[in-house]
């Protein structure tokens, strides 16, 4: 039997982007299901990010911020496991030390964009 099982090697590991708002999307996995990607922010950037037509999991790896999704707010920190349901509206917010996450898109990212009638 063939193994496809595969290392996602710098998964979660920060890195920086020079462009502004200063966050940075490097995707390390997409199959049809599921993608995985880390997302990272600097210390005082700004998240842009828009909702998503995918079920969301951020796992922090680095930094602390705060995370809002609707009238929400929780501290995260290395450890904190958020899951975000598609369409909602969420982001992070009072980074004080340049962030990472690992992002776990399902199914993958994209892959439920709009569709004509």
């Amino acid at each position: 039997m063939l193994a496809l099982m595969r290392l996602i090697a710098g998964a979660g590991v920060f890195t920086r982007s020079e462009e502004p708002p200063g966050t940075h999307w490097l995707e390390h996995l997409a199959v049809p299901d599921l993608s995985v990607g880390t997302y990272s922010i600097l210390d005082g950037g700004e998240d842009d990010q828009e909702p998503h037509t995918e079920d969301e999991i951020y796992v922090v790896t680095a930094g602390r911020a705060t995370f809002e999704a609707g009238d929400a707010r929780v501290p995260v920190e290395p450890g904190s496991v958020i899951y975000v349901p598609a369409g909602e509206t969420h982001r992070f917010v009072s980074i004080t030390e340049d962030l990472a996450a690992i992002v776990l898109f399902a199914p993958a990212e994209g892959t439920r964009s709009a569709q004509p009638d």
